[in-house]
């Protein structure tokens, strides 16, 4: 019996749905009719940009799996130019069928047509057997990255400093300081 092979392609518009589902946990929250907008938008992006490309696998000619690649730079302060391999995910059913490594060499192929010598990818923490997947293929971390509603980081901060600053009222240990630098600035100038 002939192995199935995983086959690449550009991914087109008819594709959202399947996207949509397979980048659930990806996409914004709300409602799915916006998600999908969403995906329709980065199917249209993708598609016209030189620097981007959206590839779907197939497996036995059902969609399996996808990524997202764009040519950036490893971040806004470090310049270094990277192939982002932006949420390669494969369908819980088809793993280990070879379609993540098929989306990986997507990935090492784009990379290689812009000059490009790595790669950079984002893995969910909880994700355990895809933070495996990407070790075993030589990715190791570089950072964490984190996220957060303003408004809870701006409670957090605000919750956390001190009363006298949060209240804009210096404390006694500032008035002293303040204080002794004035008396020493006249005794200087005086002097």
């Amino acid at each position: 019996m002939a192995r199935s092979q995983v086959v690449l392609r550009q991914a087109v518009r008819e594709d959202a749905p399947f996207l949509a589902e397979l980048w659930s946990t990806s996409l914004r929250r709300g409602e799915s009719e916006a998600q999908l907008a969403d995906v329709v938008e980065v199917i249209a992006v993708a598609g016209a940009s030189p620097v981007q490309r959206l590839v779907v696998a197939e497996y036995d000619e059902r969609p399996a799996g996808a990524v997202l690649l764009h040519v950036g730079t490893v971040s806004s302060l470090n310049l270094e130019p990277t192939v982002r391999v932006l949420s390669p995910s494969v369908v819980p059913e088809l793993r280990r069928h070879g379609v993540g490594h098929a989306l990986l060499e997507a990935a090492l192929s784009f990379a290689d047509e812009h000059g490009v010598a790595s790669l950079a990818t984002a893995v969910a923490p909880g994700a355990r057997d895809s933070n495996r997947f990407m070790a075993r293929l030589g990715f190791s971390a570089l950072a964490t990255y984190r996220i957060a509603p303003t408004s809870a980081v701006r409670a957090r901060v605000r919750g956390q400093r001190p009363a006298a600053v949060a209240t804009g009222s210096p404390n006694r240990a500032a008035t002293r300081v303040i204080a002794a630098r004035r008396s020493l600035r006249r005794s200087r100038a005086a002097g």
